[in-house]
């Protein structure tokens, strides 16, 4: 019997100057583990009058993920942090209370051609870190662990697996690794995964119990004991998961939390630009992604 309950095809989202491919939430699936967003960006050919530009836009309650494969995206947020990251690092941003932060192609890129290659990952906080103090880290590629075992290479992003465990400050049991082949291998490491366990096809084929699938596809296991696949040559996988919280966790635009009122609360807050609540980012305060019109008296 095969060992994927689902199996989810990426969905394009346009968000401005390209589209990226929309991985989570999905309808038959709202989280896997504690993770409960994921964009696949790119890959993305822009030309020098191509530019990411994200305003200043809010989280609740959520810690973000930003992991490149290739280009530069500089961050700045309402803490103070302002810096550039590149491939292989990973910036984890977590909003608690309240955070805002922008995301733009750094300046001595504006005006040259490039490419912008990489994943945004939503992931939801304990309840008891809901309403914490914002923080961000900054990990370097040189500090994120990566062995390589009978010719398969391995890249624990963060969390914890395989008896390792990732420098990014993480707040639950959790896992998002990446696998990497130049020969044809059979991957089997249910042993080392918990909870529950999603992998992405970026590269190459992975074959599981008879069937195959190809990029662009988010494969759900319905048990992580039994994650045993084949992968083609050249082949790239990215599995994540970890252990699911007790507690539902609600989504609205850019808020994510256990608590409706908490979610409605920080609508109203950002639409009525509260820097109370919500701070200006030093360096990048002419601008800001207003609250959509239609959602601001829908329910969560």
């Amino acid at each position: 019997m095969s060992n994927i309950g689902l199996i989810i095809e990426e969905k394009s989202a346009d968000i401005g100057n390209f589209l990226v491919g929309r991985l989570l939430p999905f309808r038959e699936k709202r989280a896997v583990g504690p993770f409960v967003f994921i964009d696949h960006m790119g890959p993305s050919e822009l030309k020098d009058y191509q530019n990411l530009d994200v305003p200043p836009h809010p989280h609740i309650g959520l810690s973000t993920l930003t992991y490149l494969l290739e280009g530069s995206i500089f961050h700045r947020d309402s803490i103070g942090s302002a810096l550039e990251i590149k491939p292989g690092a990973v910036n984890w941003m977590t909003a608690g209370k309240g955070v805002v932060h922008s995301e733009r192609t750094p300046e001595y890129l504006r005006h040259s051609d490039k490419k912008l290659h990489g994943f945004q990952i939503w992931v939801g906080l304990p309840k008891h870190l809901e309403q914490s103090e914002p923080t961000f880290h900054h990990i370097e590629a040189e500090d994120i662990p990566v062995w390589e075992e009978d010719g398969i290479q391995y890249k624990l992003i963060a969390g914890e697996a395989f008896g390792r465990t990732s420098p990014v400050p993480v707040h639950s049991k959790l896992f998002f690794i990446e696998i990497k082949t130049k020969e044809a291998k059979k991957i089997s490491i249910g042993k080392d995964l918990y909870g529950e366990a999603a992998m992405y096809v970026l590269d190459g084929t992975v074959t599981t119990d008879g069937n195959s699938y190809g990029s662009k596809q988010l494969m759900i296991a319905k048990d992580t004991k039994l994650c045993e696949f084949e992968m083609s040559e050249n082949g790239t996988v990215y599995l994540f998961g970890g252990e699911p919280f007790d507690e539902e966790r609600f989504i609205f635009w850019n808020f994510v939390n256990s608590n409706k009122e908490l979610i409605d609360e920080a609508k109203v807050n950002w639409h009525d630009q509260n820097h109370e609540a919500f701070p200006l980012v030093p360096g990048d305060e002419e601008e800001y992604v207003p609250l959509p019109k239609a959602i601001l008296n829908r329910k969560p």
